[in-house]
């Protein structure tokens, strides 16, 4: 059964870093790609990053490119997301994915963690 659990969130004034994590269970995730995606209240779901299995294509949206980065562990079992200088229209919902193709594509989310930016 794979799971998926985002933490870090929180409360942050704008300019300031903040570092999301996610643990996965149930399989081993080294060889599936693994990103971060964001829903800020009233909009739709956004694609953050991504990143390759055994962390290789770090893939960053124009929105966040330069401010923050992807990464994983995979001994961990564990995919980061390091936020800096962040402004209060990154404050959003923030949930990773794991796309398992089995050979078709599925794609497991986990719960999600806040991210809340103040102004």
């Amino acid at each position: 059964q794979v799971q998926l659990v985002e933490s870090g969130g929180g409360l942050v004034q704008a300019g300031g870093s903040l570092r999301v994590s996610c643990v996965a269970s149930g399989r081993t995730f080294s060889s599936y790609a693994m990103g971060w995606f964001r829903q800020a209240p009233g909009k739709e779901r956004e694609f953050v990053a991504t990143i390759s299995g055994s962390g290789g294509n770090p893939y960053h949206a124009d929105s966040v490119k330069g401010r923050f980065t992807i990464s994983r562990d995979d001994a961990k079992n564990t995919v980061f997301l390091q936020m800096n200088s962040l402004k209060p229209e990154d404050t959003a919902v923030y949930s990773c994915n794991v796309r398992i193709k089995t050979p078709q594509v599925y794609d497991y989310w986990g719960q999600g963690t806040q991210v809340t930016v103040s102004s």
